[in-house]
């Protein structure tokens, strides 16, 4: 194939979406990986210059490409899978993986960066150069013989297993559904119930379908009345892609995740002690904020003790309300999420399905859009690229420089992004940013390409022709994912390996996105974003208040259901041979700080994808962590609001220039001090949590 006629080879702008097939991704690996060979083989030769521009304009030019190709096919795969586009997918990767492992560990490569004059770099490029030196080590460039061939064979393994551990994630929760009649979904939100009964008819059959998608899971253990109904459902969910699940015992037993686990675990201590290093975690964290595993447990440790009581009394307090208004005497795992749900709306007058119809989908992202254009003053447009779906939409973000005003000329694009909000079958759950294209002064042509972002969510689909509706949490992940992009797309750094989010400790990466939340529960903001999906009208003040009320409900248990994965994530990952028992490691640390009993045959860490599939790995304590840096980030804008609450702008320009425009730059602690002026503090996030 020819680039006419191989999408996935064509780069003169964005990727053509609409028509990358499965039968491309070969032919066009078959010339980019051995593009990127001549590349790396070019650079290293003993007579090319050890100069930072020659290495990027040679290397770098050539591993862009296969960054940016093989990134459209990765999100094709997450986004819109097939049978044909996953074999195909999973035929490539380990090409790929070997590639990429080779190129980190390459010590020619290595030796040729050592040799750069760093005097002669500027401040972003002495940034990278010294991430790229430390990258080196942790990728195996100081490794020889036997050693360096072992290390690289686990990383290709590694991306074998975890390919595997999240196929059964997809394949368990796609695969699973329940016919019910009406009279068992007593209790449940109509939308939920619509939706269902499509998907009943849809096959042909009378009744509702169920699945263990978020849309559908989450309002049924919230809402429905029939504890059995409950029952069946949180089973199915906990026990997905594990020795539990109805599947594997019918005999689908390749779809039990537990030896892939287990194998994961033993692939990253072996990796570890390659490096030199005792465990995974120190590993994971040589490239974040926080300075050892024993710190993080003690922060995670120290978090833990002041929300306990909080959450001590939270359970109390449900088995109280249980007992006298539910007729539920010794609750079970799957009754809290509903007596939760109903001891809010007692207490507070409020329920989640009370507030979900005044968020529509295009208001909220009209909000969202108005306070980004607001606060970092910059415009977003509908604009136009290949897509993957009818659904997906894409935006550019443009702002105006003093140059342009003064001139009178059109504003400067700086960033540009696609929006794929709905759930569906062959997307895998949960949101994420992802990047599709970094900031970067490109030393091949010397012109500058502006970032490109994915934005994903999984909200539930429109029904009965009316637009979407989100619940709150779905409008709090959408500003989220936002912040993340944002962080990616209002970089002004040059440097592509440290603009945006490249070269960002993964422990702050969470800071612009958690930041973001904060909005979605101010009432400035949330004015301009409701309107009632059947007359139009604004979201109430009474009802915002109650919403702000029950803000921090059970905030207490939250706190400590995070803690719990954290804590088991830094444990598998400290443990070495003992991790092996995953469930055991588990059961201890639920001994140690959860509140509320788990069943002895739920299994969550099967799907822990964060950890086993995802970046998360020894890093899921960063959510708690950099919710730390966000809050008092946030703090800043509560301190300068105006009178009616709105953002002071001032503000809002302090922080877009030291976090959002800084990116990976600087280590993320300077970008912090620079915006608040002094180290983070812990303060702020207590009292945001009602815990202070």
């Amino acid at each position: 194939m020819t680039h006419a006629t191989n999408p996935l080879l064509d780069f003169s702008d964005h990727p053509l979406f609409d028509v990358i097939q499965p039968e491309h991704i070969a032919p066009a690996l078959d010339q980019l990986l051995p593009a990127a060979d001549a590349a790396l083989e070019q650079v290293t030769a003993a007579d090319f210059p050890a100069e930072w521009k020659a290495i990027a304009a040679v290397l770098d030019v050539a591993t862009e490409k296969l960054s940016r190709a093989w990134g459209a096919v990765s999100h094709l795969h997450s986004v819109a899978d097939t049978p044909e586009l996953r074999a195909a997918y999973t035929e490539a990767l380990p090409r790929v993986t070997e590639f990429y492992t080779r190129l980190g560990a390459d010590e020619r490569l290595y030796a040729k960066y050592k040799a750069i004059d760093v005097a002669s770099l500027n401040a972003e490029q002495t940034h990278a150069h010294s991430l790229a030196m430390r990258n080196f080590v942790l990728s195996g460039a100081e490794l020889v013989g036997a050693a360096k061939e072992r290390f690289a064979a686990i990383q290709e393994r590694q991306a074998e297993v975890s390919q595997k551990f999240s196929e059964n994630v997809l394949d368990a929760t796609d695969q699973w559904s329940a016919i019910v009649t009406t009279d068992e979904l007593a209790g449940v939100p109509d939308d939920v119930l619509q939706t269902t009964r499509a998907a009943a008819e849809k096959d042909g059959l009378a009744g509702h379908k169920l699945n263990l998608k978020m849309p559908c899971y989450l309002p049924i253990m919230q809402f429905a009345h029939s504890s059995a109904l409950r029952e069946k459902l949180y089973r199915a969910y906990a026990t997905r892609a594990s020795d539990q699940s109805e599947a594997v015992q019918a005999g689908k037993t390749e779809q039990d995740n537990t030896p892939w686990v287990q194998e994961i675990l033993a692939l990253r201590q072996e990796e570890a002690q390659l490096l030199g290093y005792a465990n995974y975690a120190e590993v994971s964290l040589a490239t974040k904020m926080a300075q050892s595993p024993a710190e993080v447990m003690a922060f995670l440790r120290d978090l833990a003790q002041r929300a306990r009581p909080y959450a001590e009394q939270d359970v109390t307090e449900m088995r109280a309300f249980a007992a006298e208004h539910l007729n539920l005497q010794d609750p079970q795992p799957w009754d809290w999420p509903y007596i939760g749900e109903k001891l809010k709306e007692a207490r507070y007058a409020f329920s989640e399905q009370e507030v979900k119809p005044y968020f529509t989908a295009p208001k909220v992202l009209a909000g969202l859009f108005k306070i980004v254009e607001t606060l970092f003053e910059v415009s977003i447009r509908r604009d136009h690229a290949p897509v993957w779906h009818p659904a997906v939409e894409f935006y550019r973000i443009e702002r105006h420089t003093e140059d342009t005003r003064a001139r009178g000329l059109p504003p400067v694009l700086v960033g540009q992004f696609y929006l794929d909000p709905g759930a569906r079958a062959g997307k895998r759950g949960g949101a994420w940013m992802d990047d599709v294209r970094a900031r970067w002064l490109r030393p091949d042509t010397n012109t500058l390409q502006t970032p490109v972002a994915h934005l994903v969510c999984n909200f539930a689909e429109s029904v009965g022709g009316k637009p979407p509706l989100l619940t709150h949490d779905d409008v709090i992940t959408l500003f989220h994912e936002c912040g993340h992009g944002l962080h990616h797309m209002l970089t002004q750094v040059n440097e592509r390996d440290v603009s945006g989010i490249s070269g960002v400790e993964w422990d702050a990466v969470e800071l612009p996105s958690q930041f973001m939340e904060n909005f979605c529960w101010e009432w400035s903001v949330l004015r301009h974003m409701t309107a009632h999906v059947d007359t139009g009208e604004p979201l109430p003040r009474d009802l915002f208040d109650k919403m702000l009320a029950a803000k921090n409900f059970q905030s207490g248990l939250q706190t400590l259901r995070q803690i719990e994965f954290s804590l088991v994530d830094m444990r598998l990952h400290t443990e070495g041979e003992k991790a092996q028992d995953f469930m055991q490691v588990l059961r201890d640390v639920r001994a140690e700080v959860a509140v509320l009993p788990s069943p002895a045959w739920g299994r969550t860490l099967h799907t822990f994808s964060h950890i086993f599939a995802g970046g998360y790995a020894a890093g899921y304590y960063s959510y708690k962590w950099a919710e730390v840096l966000s809050a008092d980030a946030y703090a800043a804008f509560e301190e300068t609001a105006g009178a009616d609450g709105e953002p002071s702008m001032e503000t809002g320009r302090r922080y877009r220039e030291a976090i959002l425009e800084a990116g990976g730059s600087r280590p993320a602690m300077e970008s912090f001090k620079a915006f608040r002026g002094r180290a983070p503090q812990l303060d702020a996030l207590l009292r945001h949590q009602g815990m202070a």
